[in-house]
């Protein structure tokens, strides 16, 4: 199946005003994106990783008559944020300038020049349900309606991931083999070229032993036990996993009036696949595609939208809250099986006011819509019908 990736198209519009800076994790079709744009524009493609290319760009030995130029993976290079403010002024006008890197650039500064007010951000995830089946884009005022309606199939999804290598082959034993290889270059060869880690050892065993809480919240005190290392080595490596794409955390809402956690966060992975069970695996990629939508929604929407969780002391949770504004909009529940109303959902509705909650369930769901709580729409939907309203 042959998946055209959203994020062409939105990058398209902005090229057209300013440079584009595009993150995400590594293998999720960024490379491929980048060169695509530059055949369509009779551009030029330079890799930092192509020692030819590598060596053109440090003598900044460029082709100056190409409407268009990539850059990828430039961010390993000490000084790519001078490098970059430095072509970008003095480039001929309307150039067309897209940068990719498989880190969060923005925590990548090291050189010291801004780049302010010249480049837009984005960030490329892996390929989403309403991708992978050509779902129209919905947008923020649309959403909360869910008005693309699709019944296809889930189990690829869930169970080879989002990437678009172990995806697209449609095979479990290509997406494992693949998954080993994935785990390996994160620890091995991209910490190694941006991070100062000399155990990397440990890192790979941190970053197995993190299969077994993905949707859970982090204990750094428990880790660290484990591994037996310091507090700070192990906050360091969930810093540098969260860095490159490996891991991502989401912070908790709540009040202190209801005794809710304010400070322990929640981590999941950019491979939802990579989780040791069906249910973790529902709730990350569950995750990931309100964290794509949230990433689309300030990005090429310019809306506050954010993503945290609930969770009151006593254990109720609920897993995904979405802040439109900083004030709570959407509240959402992972659930594997039609049930009734989860009662932590019900005991946060009860407690705050917000306009919409659904309860996401992945198989045998009976969609139907509840009677309001405190004023909040209630519903109780299919997977494939969310999914396919996130982006």
């Amino acid at each position: 199946m042959a998946v055209v990736r959203r994020m062409i198209e939105l990058i398209e519009v902005d090229l057209q005003r300013k440079m584009v800076i595009l993150s995400g994790p590594r293998q999720c079709g960024k490379t491929t994106l980048a060169k695509s744009l530059a055949r369509q524009h009779q551009g030029q493609y330079y890799s930092w990783d192509i020692h030819p290319d590598r060596l053109k760009l440090q003598k900044r030995e460029l082709d100056f008559a190409s409407p268009f130029w990539a850059f990828d993976e430039i961010h390993k290079f000490a000084r790519w944020r001078a490098l970059l403010k430095d072509l970008s002024d003095s480039s001929m006008p309307g150039k067309k300038i897209l940068v990719t890197g498989s880190a969060k650039l923005e925590l990548y500064g090291r050189g010291g020049d801004s780049l302010q007010g010249r480049y837009f951000s984005h960030h490329m995830h892996p390929i989403t349900y309403a991708e992978l089946y050509h779902l129209p884009l919905v947008n923020l005022e649309q959403f909360p309606l869910l008005p693309n309606v699709s019944n296809a199939s889930l189990e690829d999804l869930l169970t080879l991931g989002g990437f678009p290598e172990p995806l697209l082959s449609g095979s479990q034993t290509e997406a494992d083999r693949w998954r080993l290889n994935y785990a390996e270059r994160i620890t091995r060869e991209e910490i190694a070229s941006l991070e100062r880690v000399v155990e990397l050892e440990r890192i790979e065993l941190l970053f197995d032993r993190l299969r077994d809480i993905a949707g859970g919240i982090v204990s750094v005190n428990s880790l660290r036990e484990n591994l037996q290392v310091a507090f700070e080595t192990v906050s360091n490596y969930l810093d540098i996993l969260e860095r490159l794409y490996a891991i991502f955390r989401i912070l908790p809402s709540g009040s202190d009036k209801i005794k809710a956690v304010k400070k322990e966060k929640k981590l999941y992975f950019w491979d939802w696949a990579y989780c040791a069970t069906e249910g973790a695996r529902f709730e990350n990629m569950l995750a990931l595609h309100l964290l794509r939508y949230c990433d689309l929604a300030r990005d090429f929407w310019g809306k506050d939208l954010s993503l945290r969780y609930f969770r009151h002391r006593d254990g109720k949770e609920v897993d995904f809250i979405l802040f439109l504004n900083r004030k709570p909009w959407i509240a959402i529940e992972a659930k594997l099986s039609d049930s009734k109303l989860s009662p932590a959902l019900k005991y946060y509705l009860e407690r705050f006011k917000l306009p919409y909650a659904f309860q996401v369930v992945l198989t045998n769901a009976q969609e139907r819509t509840l009677e309001p709580i405190n004023g909040c729409q209630v519903r109780i939907v299919s997977a494939q019908r969310f999914l396919a309203n996130l982006g």
